[in-house]
């Protein structure tokens, strides 16, 4: 018998940019791309809320800033997450100053109320939550993250954590990015146990972080023909590479048409063994919802 692995395909950076936006639609529209997480202070938010709103199959999360852009709120409201009115340029910086005590949690999870709430008040219904960056897979980041997504209830998270299997998985990595997510998956347990905690809903893990700016056609076919049995969430960041990107501070350029087309390449050759859901289709009810249905 086959093993079927459930297969949550996510574009991150929603919103970025117009080509980032066609992007992702082209990708849901061919049936290879089931998620995608949105970007509240992004310059083409508007655009993307309003498209995802009429596609009841693409599940859409919110996509928590917190390193590299503006504050939602009023940076006077965040004066240490976002001093000057910026966060952090890079997650080094951010990390540092999260671990020296010099960013309050309440900060973290005012500026996530206040980014999801955007969201939803664009009548969006968010399906999930992850971090630019993967901030959230830091304890002192992902407490006030659940307790925003538990005041507004959204029921799901990214799992950011990516498996041996697919660590293996996946050629050609860079040694020092690799052993950065291989020191980084430390901390899967305290991750696992605080959401589970929260009563919110997550994956076994989340494939293509490693490949981050290098996932082609052979790394997703790579990817998707280990992967074992469970609930894996593939991360991707697809996008035409248009003129509009060229002014965004971003690493990922070119890339971001390699994805789109390796996602079109690879994915459908492997529909009939990895069944594509979103986190919508995972999220917990919440306890009056349970009472409700008991």
């Amino acid at each position: 018998m086959i093993s079927v692995a459930q297969l949550i395909v996510n574009a991150d950076d929603f919103g970025l940019t117009a080509g980032v936006n066609e992007s992702v639609l082209a990708l849901h529209r061919a049936g290879v791309l089931t998620s995608a997480t949105l970007m509240a202070t992004a310059s083409h938010f508007g655009a993307a809320a309003a498209e995802a709103i009429p596609s009841p199959d693409l599940g859409v999360g919110c996509h928590v800033i917190l390193v590299d852009g503006t504050p939602e709120l009023p940076p006077e409201d965040v004066p240490n997450l976002a001093p000057g009115g910026r966060f952090r340029p890079t997650l080094g910086a951010f990390v540092t100053d999260l671990m020296l005590g010099r960013i309050p949690e309440g900060e973290i999870q005012s500026e996530a109320i206040a980014q999801i709430r955007k969201l939803q008040a664009a009548e969006v219904h968010v399906t999930h939550l992850d971090t630019h960056k993967h901030s959230h897979m830091f304890g002192r980041v992902l407490r006030p993250v659940l307790q925003a997504a538990m005041l507004t209830g959204v029921r799901a998270i990214r799992n950011p954590f990516e498996p041996e299997w697919a660590l293996a998985a996946t050629g050609n990595a860079p040694f020092t990015r690799r052993l950065q997510v291989k020191l980084l998956r430390t901390r899967r347990a305290g991750f696992l146990r605080m959401v589970h905690q929260a009563g919110l809903a997550t994956t076994d893990g989340a494939v293509g972080v490693l490949a981050t700016g290098t996932l082609d056609a052979k790394i997703v076919r790579s990817l998707l023909e280990a992967m074992p049995e469970g609930l894996w969430e593939l991360v991707c960041h697809p996008g035409y590479n248009d003129a509009a990107l060229a002014n965004v501070r971003t690493r990922l350029r070119e890339s971001r048409e390699v994805e789109h087309e390796a996602l079109l390449e690879a994915v459908p050759a492997f529909a009939g063994r990895h069944r594509l859901i979103h986190f919508g289709d995972i999220a917990r009810p919440t306890a009056s919802e349970q009472r409700g249905t008991a």
